[in-house]
């Protein structure tokens, strides 16, 4: 994963990372991008690769504007939680 696909990221205080991840090629538009909550993070498995099921997968015309419809949710650890539930990861 490229750290310029990483639009935002936060560590939980129990280990997992937010993220929220362009999924478009740099410079297309729209602009496609997820919310993940990746619960590899700072363990040996998670230089395995590949990708945590996205949480959310918006689209807008600019990063500025799915960061501004994803941080939100990537800020609150309650509403992270609701969705995590909702997708059966929790």
């Amino acid at each position: 994963m490229s750290d310029d696909a990483i639009l935002y990221t936060r560590k939980l205080p129990h280990g997992p990372a937010v993220r929220v991840r362009r999924i478009s090629e740099s410079g297309m538009v729209p602009v496609a991008a997820v919310l993940e909550v990746d619960r590899r993070a700072g363990t040996p498995r998670e230089s395995a690769g590949g990708f945590p099921p996205p949480l959310m997968i918006v689209q807008g015309q600019s990063e500025a504007e799915v960061l501004a419809t994803l941080e939100e949710q990537a800020r609150d650890d309650r509403l992270l939680a609701g969705l995590m539930r909702e997708k059966g990861l929790r």
